[in-house]
């Protein structure tokens, strides 16, 4: 019996294969096989996309030597928001275009096999909260801190997705009147803490940075076209003051917002993945502190802060985490 994944992000776009899954929810023999490739969203629309992340299956399948009938499940996960029950992906801020897209139709006619969609944060919690750091507690956030900014919550050891799958959207949290655009709105908790926001605060700091007659070596990656949260954490470390300060103003802001969920969810464990797990040495000094300055005493003292355990492989183990969610798979 084997198992699809399929992680569909802003940036790149992931298809896995893992071999059966026990009762107790284990992956039995690990990732057998994997295939990536950009998404490029804003260069095509999502018929094409979809088209590749079936093509890129139809390839593991031969490489595998299997065939479409023994997958047993596909797993999809996608950043919202969407509608899990009815598999349909609605217009994420991170995918222009996508508007509509009823994605759990496409694959069970492609390949006559059950189909479970969830939003990315939510089945990264789930993975994170069965595989990796949140395994043996109860109430737990899961931040994705990648192209944009979701949460995952899972409450009572239950995942919670609200009345219409819109809970965790924190990204469109106001943490400010004024500040980086994210998730439509300035001043966001995306805006100011997802690899997007990261580049458009960098933008907007160096046109009043260079203004006053300063000097940043993101001027060049801005004249290239490259200006991305990558390249300031790489002007960052190569001793760029701007860069410096873009950044901490980052730290500071997702500090704050973790400030507003541990005073609302009072969890026991904060989970960030992608940027933060890259540079959590960076991050966790700032943001602790600014944790324990925002939030209440009783919320925040006993709060742990964490990187994702799973790291760079959480979007595979997101995508196959919602199989084992939503059934019970035995051995083959």
């Amino acid at each position: 019996m084997y198992l699809l994944g399929i992680d569909i992000g802003g940036t790149k776009c992931a298809v896995v294969l893992a071999k059966g899954v026990s009762a107790n929810g284990i992956i039995c023999e690990g990732i057998a096989d994997r295939y990536e490739f950009e998404t490029m969203a804003a260069k095509r629309g999502p018929d094409s996309v979809l088209e590749e992340l079936a093509f890129s299956a139809e390839k593991i399948f031969k490489r595998n030597f299997i065939r479409a009938i023994d997958i047993a499940k596909i797993g999809i996960s996608c950043g919202g928001p969407l509608d899990s029950e009815r598999g349909i992906i609605k217009s994420p801020p991170n995918l222009p275009g996508w508007d509509d897209v009823h994605i759990k139709e496409f694959f069970e006619k492609r390949f006559y096999v059950p189909v479970y969609l969830q939003n990315d944060a939510n089945a990264c919690a789930l993975a994170e909260h069965r595989f990796g750091a949140g395994k043996g507690y109860k109430n737990v956030i899961f931040l994705t801190c990648g192209t944009g900014m979701g949460a995952g919550i899972i409450i009572n050891g239950e995942l919670y997705t609200g009345r219409n799958d819109m809970a965790g959207e924190v990204g469109h949290i106001s943490l400010s009147e004024q500040g980086p655009l994210g998730y439509g709105k300035r001043g966001s908790f995306e805006g100011y803490c997802s690899g997007n926001g990261i580049a458009n605060l960098a933008f907007e700091k160096l046109k009043e940075w260079t203004k006053s007659g300063n000097k940043s070596s993101l001027s060049a990656n801005l004249e290239k076209g490259e200006l991305s949260a990558k390249a300031v954490f790489e002007a960052m470390y190569a001793g760029d003051e701007l860069a410096k300060r873009v950044m901490t103003t980052s730290a500071e802001f997702l500090g704050k917002g973790i400030a507003v969920l541990a005073d609302i969810l009072n969890p026991e464990i904060v989970i960030i993945g992608s940027i933060f797990t890259r540079n959590a040495d960076f991050y966790l000094p700032i943001v602790t502190e600014t944790v324990k300055r925002e939030a209440l005493r009783e919320c925040s003292e006993d709060l742990k802060i964490v990187p994702s355990m799973l790291g760079d492989s959480i979007g595979d183990y997101a995508a196959l985490g919602i199989i084992v969610d939503n059934i019970e798979l035995t051995d083959n």
